[in-house]
């Protein structure tokens, strides 16, 4: 007989957790699960053996479940169990003001994940039918499995940057949308405006001058001669320009645009694009919003990094700025919350999904599984780094070219934006900064220590 063999880390921090889960879900203790709705809770109580104590729908909305709360104690108590945990699943807003209510009252509250649920419906009674009376029971026979997790308490500040990520993500979408609409129109009905700056839609002096006149050539060609229109567009851009975030007028792609306004008159055109120019103009404007919007608030999550005292280590990382670093956080939350690095991966679905049984051994992909703007912020910073961070670009390199089980490019930077987050993990959790030897593994980086 071969010899056991020790445990791994894996093995020895799942059995820590499983070990902390049962410490809440004690075997004295109840469950009491609750299907959350707008105006009806389904509330089950329920035993270690998923035998149910007492059950009731209660039509109200989620801050009146005080009541509720009260009566599964009251239940637990008359069945012979010394208290209760509250289990429900975190879809919605809904599960944080249940969070509030038990805290309120000293009781502990678990979530469940929702697919957890999904998955359990069917291995239930071998149907896929759902109800809440249904749910409410999964959730409880899910808690006393231990398939939980604790919910996040965080404070005001990373709450603060939380609410701040999610709205510049959506500005972004909303930003990238405007530009792809407006380039789409431009090239379809004044192509040669796009050609007047290397990246138009990073070059303020462009984006001004588009302003100014409308996305329109006929604002040019009205002034006259190329000399007076290229006079006329400089005077009005710099009174823009403060708008779009510049300083300086850029005169080469001033002359650019007015040629290209001009060479429009000797072209064959469509006059139903003049549709298609407004449009443009339009779509501009909502860029500009956007990108406005998009400043305003990454300004602010800087001002929430400096307080939460990181602002230092979150700029520590060439070629990563600040304000990825923020996105991260925004989306993970305090880092010293996870008991690892690989916890971190783990939670934005960027960890390998192993596919072996036996002799075979399938493709590896990542999970998915896990908060997928947290997977966009990694990936932004990551596809960032590789082109002004040494370290990173030479891990890409060695990926993408060795022998053994080489990499393509999308999934080099997945690599890449795993071991950022790995990095960024030790980074926070021991106030270092960012080290060259550290990332490139020539060094090892200090364990972490119990508070």
């Amino acid at each position: 007989m071969s010899k056991a063999s020790r445990l791994s880390r894996g093995d020895k921090r799942r059995n820590d957790r499983l070990s902390k889960f049962r410490g809440i879900v004690r075997r004295d203790y109840a469950v009491a699960a609750i299907d959350l709705a707008s105006k009806k809770q389904v509330v089950a109580v329920v035993d270690h053996d998923s035998r149910i104590v007492a059950r009731r729908t209660f039509h109200c909305a989620p801050p009146q479940l005080a009541t509720a709360i009260e009566w599964s104690r009251t239940a637990a108590t008359a069945a012979g169990f010394a208290g209760i945990v509250i289990a429900c699943e975190p879809t919605g807003h809904r599960w944080k003001t249940v969070r509030d209510l038990t805290a309120a009252v000293g009781v502990q509250m678990v979530c469940v994940q929702p697919i957890a649920v999904a998955r359990a419906r069917e291995t239930e009674d071998f149907t896929h039918d759902k109800s809440d009376d249904k749910d409410a029971l999964l959730i409880a026979r899910l808690t006393t499995q231990l398939h939980i997790y604790l919910p996040e308490h965080a404070d005001e500040q990373w709450t603060r940057l939380r609410h701040l990520g999610v709205r510049r993500s959506q500005q972004l979408t909303r930003r990238g949308a405007a530009q792809q609409q407006a380039r789409d129109l431009l090239e379809g009905a004044w192509p040669h405006a796009l050609d007047c700056a290397g990246q138009p839609f990073k070059s303020v002096t462009w984006l001004a001058a588009m302003a100014v006149i409308g996305c329109t050539p006929e604002t040019l060609t009205a002034q006259g001669s190329r000399e007076q229109a290229v006079a006329w567009l400089r005077e009005h851009v710099r009174a823009e320009l403060p708008c779009w975030g510049g300083r300086r007028v850029t005169t080469r792609i001033l002359v650019a645009i007015v040629d290209a306004a001009f060479a429009v008159q000797t072209e064959t055109t469509i006059t139903a694009e003049a549709g298609a120019l407004e449009r443009a103009r339009y779509a501009l404007a909502d860029f500009h919003h956007a990108r406005t919007a998009c400043e305003q608030v990454e300004a602010a999550m800087i001002e929430v990094l400096t307080g939460l005292g990181l602002h230092e280590l979150a700029g520590s990382i060439p070629g990563v700025s600040a304000v990825s670093v923020a996105a991260i956080l925004a989306e993970t939350g305090d880092l010293t919350r996870f008991d690892s690095a690989r916890a971190v991966v783990k939670h934005a679905g960027l960890c390998p999904r192993e596919n072996s049984s036996g002799a075979y051994r399938g493709a590896t992909r990542i999970s998915g599984r896990g908060r997928p703007l947290l997977r966009v912020a990694a990936w932004r910073a990551a596809f960032a780094a590789l082109t002004h961070n040494e370290v990173y670009a030479a891990r890409y390199r060695h990926l993408t070219s060795r022998e053994a089980n080489r990499l393509n490019p999308n999934q080099a930077r997945v690599a890449i934006a795993a071991a950022l987050l790995r990095q960024l993990y030790v980074v926070i959790t021991t106030a270092t900064p960012w080290n060259p030897d550290i990332a490139a593994g020539r060094t090892r980086p200090v364990e972490r220590t119990a508070a």
